[in-house]
């Protein structure tokens, strides 16, 4: 407490970065999918969101699919 402690914080400029990104992507310059580490389907929700929640598995981001 007291330690002359300063946080500054911001959001990400998403509007701004989206449609470049997307464009990026769709002519294959930049490949996402190493950030996925478990995709899952929509009933394996619950055991996943655990799973990043405990910090189990190495699970970094997860993408449901119906």
């Amino acid at each position: 407490m007291n330690k002359g402690l300063t946080l500054k914080m911001g959001q990400t400029h998403v509007q701004k970065y989206t449609k470049p990104l997307l464009e990026k992507i769709e002519a294959g310059e930049i490949d996402p999918s190493f950030v996925v580490t478990h995709p899952a389907s929509l009933e394996e929700a619950p055991e996943m969101y655990k799973k990043f929640r405990d910090k189990e598995d190495g699970v970094i981001k997860v993408v449901l699919r119906p």
